[in-house]
């Protein structure tokens, strides 16, 4: 059931003294900000409005993901630093007596919602700045930067090795569940973690015996990991069969028994139900997920390079895909490619997550297309950095009414394009769009863009999201003192 307010404060609370119930500067004008319904309609979706149990206020939790990201706390801190702050308690609208909600219920909440309710706070969150005057539009500038995602430096090896084990533990899951007890499957983790560490220490001795003899053996071990690996997806098969049968067969003894009976046993055999389901499903995706880290790496040991476009980076978020962006201490990460643009105050007026490495230019014009819709006012001038530079996006930009377009072309300019970007207007435009690099730089060092803590090009775009609407709430909210 939908809850947009807690409860009321108690009567002690009430008595407090007045130095006890005021909120620090920042936390007052952001709770001014934040205290409109407008910011309940993104949630109203994912809720019932009468029936099931009550969810957490809306308004607690706004304010406690606030919290998360203007202050970078993981979920249990969270919690924690609330219930002991008498402050926080009150920015969050928690009663002094009341229970702070558990960290897995804000888990819960943040993976139900999701992107689609995290953009429309930042809506919302925009228009309250426009209807307030502050957000100002006659210069935007636009930059790209890579989100990284929660994963470990890849490598062929230690991806093998890892599904190797993730495979046995698996299996294990279903056998613990009831599904397929008697189909036995060879662990093969003892052998995969030798051969890893075979690897390494192939690694460490390519000093004493030549690069080439190292590179030769590292290739061979892992041509054997990836033999390894096709053993036990070739086991694990006859597994999966046997155990959709079980699970098809307990779906269809608890549709039978539904009506004749209820009580503890239905619930425990419900759950154990459910766990066999999970664990199949989850052991299906990883073979899935298995099979294209094998062939990668069999195209890597014939001398080719794996098309990053499609790459396995990790077992657990297999939409991560390696970056190349250039620069001298991370020429490569791994995550998604992220744009944000903003304006002269600060204020991030649009932003976007994708998958992989697509090109820069063609992201520009959608972007000022919506915030030409949620400002009601097209930019007079944008401005980016030379992986914009093409000519179809001037073409694009000045037919959206762009008055001033200052991006710096690709290659070597001509007389004419050369004159235009050694005009004293044009260069101090593009000086103030370095400034984009200082604002991600923010975002990642107090916002949460420097990795993403969800899964998925769905939670990077959740994350990220948290992080913009934190980051707004602290500009706005100085600019409408």
């Amino acid at each position: 059931m939908f809850r947009t307010v807690g409860d009321q404060i108690s009567l002690w609370e009430a008595v407090l003294p007045e130095e006890l119930l005021r909120l620090p500067e920042e936390l007052a004008r952001v709770d001014a900000l934040l205290d409109d319904e407008a910011f309940f309609g993104p949630f109203e979706p994912f809720f019932d409005p009468r029936i099931g149990r009550p969810s957490t206020p809306m308004e607690v939790y706004l304010r406690l993901m606030f919290l998360k990201f203007r202050y970078r706390l993981g979920y249990e801190t969270l919690c924690r630093e609330v219930s002991d702050s008498f402050t926080w308690r009150r920015f969050c609208r928690i009663p002094f007596d009341g229970a702070v909600p558990h960290p897995t219920t804000l888990i819960k909440l943040t993976t139900r919602c999701g992107s689609t309710a995290v953009e429309g706070l930042n809506r919302v969150l925009l228009a309250k700045a426009v209807e307030a005057k502050v957000v100002r539009t006659n210069r935007v500038r636009a930059d790209t930067t890579v989100v990284p995602a929660n994963v470990a430096y890849p490598t062929d090896s230690g991806l093998l090795a890892k599904a190797v084990r993730r495979i046995g533990a698996s299996v294990k899951r279903i056998h613990a569940a009831g599904g397929a007890v008697r189909t036995h499957v060879r662990d093969r983790s003892r052998s995969a973690g030798a051969k890893a560490h075979g690897v390494a220490a192939k690694l460490r001795s390519r000093a004493q015996l030549g690069r080439d003899e190292a590179r030769a053996g590292v290739q061979k071990i892992t041509g054997e990991l990836a033999d390894l690996a096709e053993q036990a997806i070739k086991d694990t098969r006859k597994l999966l069969v046997n155990a959709h049968r079980a699970a098809d067969r307990a779906r269809a003894r608890a549709k039978a028994t539904a009506l004749a009976r209820t009580g503890i046993r239905d619930a425990v055999a419900g759950r154990r139900r459910g766990r066999l389901v999970r664990a199949v499903n989850d052991l299906q995706n990883l073979v899935e997920a298995t099979e294209r880290i094998i062939e990668q790496t069999r195209t890597r040991l014939t001398g080719r390079t794996p098309d990053g476009a499609t790459r396995v980076v990790s077992l657990h978020d297999t939409q991560a895909r390696p970056i190349a962006k250039g620069r001298l201490g991370r020429p490569v990460e791994f995550g998604y490619k992220g744009q944000v643009v903003d304006n002269d105050d600060g204020i991030v007026l649009d932003h976007n997550v994708e998958l992989g490495n697509p090109p820069d230019a063609p992201q520009l014009a959608p972007a000022i297309d919506r915030i030409t819709a949620r400002t009601g006012r097209t930019p007079r001038t944008v401005t980016a950095d030379r992986g914009y530079g093409e000519a179809a996006v001037d073409r694009q930009l000045s037919d959206q009414g762009v008055g001033n377009v200052v991006i710096p072309r690709k290659g070597k300019p001509g007389t004419a394009r050369r004159a235009i970007e050694h005009r004293p207007s044009f260069r101090r435009t593009v000086k103030w769009r370095t400034g984009c690099e200082g604002r991600i730089s923010t975002l990642k060092r107090g916002y949460g863009w420097d990795r993403t803590q969800l899964d998925s090009l769905e939670g990077a775009r959740t994350w990220t999201g948290q992080g913009i609407l934190a980051h707004n709430l602290v500009k706005i909210a100085a600019l409408t003192v």
